[in-house]
């Protein structure tokens, strides 16, 4: 085999290896589920009301979803964040109802009576502001972001959060007091 020949050939089986590296290398879509139990405590105006059940926040590379559970197991509203905007879905008593928006804050605020920061959960389930959006951190596991308080209450092993804390003063003609809590399943 000439010189020019065994080069073409290392060449041809390089440009080969990495072609059938990088389809290997080539990972699908990233997901990161988080799921939990919740409890939420409303308070406007004098009135307070309250719930807890489950829930399941799924990010898949542009898309967000929550689902919100009785404790019992039942879905009773699917939260979704996307391209193109946000979408609720809730089951009641005549069938699922969906409705759509650019905000899921705004959605959940229309169709459950209280804001739910979906946007903000994949990060701050994770113990830190969204990046690029402005955020004012006080330290040992506190930060602000969009009018909401994080406070991460107690960690894994690991070291990522277990309990949190996720506080909103009432907006007065708009949205009452909101005090969610969460508890994550290890990971």
């Amino acid at each position: 085999m000439t010189a020019a020949r065994w080069t073409r050939v290392r060449v041809a089986a390089v440009m080969l290896s990495v072609a059938v590296i990088g389809a290997c290398a080539t990972v699908p879509h990233a997901e990161r589920v988080h799921s939990g139990r919740f409890s939420v405590h409303l308070a406007a105006d004098g009135r307070q009301d309250g719930g807890s059940g489950r829930f399941t926040l799924t990010v898949e590379d542009d898309t967000v979803t929550l689902d919100l559970a009785s404790p019992l197991g039942t879905t009773f509203a699917r939260v979704e964040i996307g391209g193109d905007g946000a979408r609720l879905t809730r089951s009641d008593g005549e069938g699922p109802r969906e409705v759509r928006g650019a905000s899921a804050e705004l959605l959940t605020l229309e169709v459950l009576g209280w804001p739910l920061p979906v946007a903000g959960f994949s990060d701050w389930i994770a113990g830190r502001p969204v990046a690029g959006k402005a955020a004012k951190v006080r330290g040992d596991g506190v930060f602000e972001q969009d009018g909401w308080t994080v406070r991460v209450l107690e960690r894994f092993a690991s070291g990522a959060p277990r309990r949190l804390q996720i506080e909103r003063p009432q907006l007065p003609g708009l949205a009452p007091a909101i005090t969610l809590r969460l508890v994550l399943d290890e990971r």
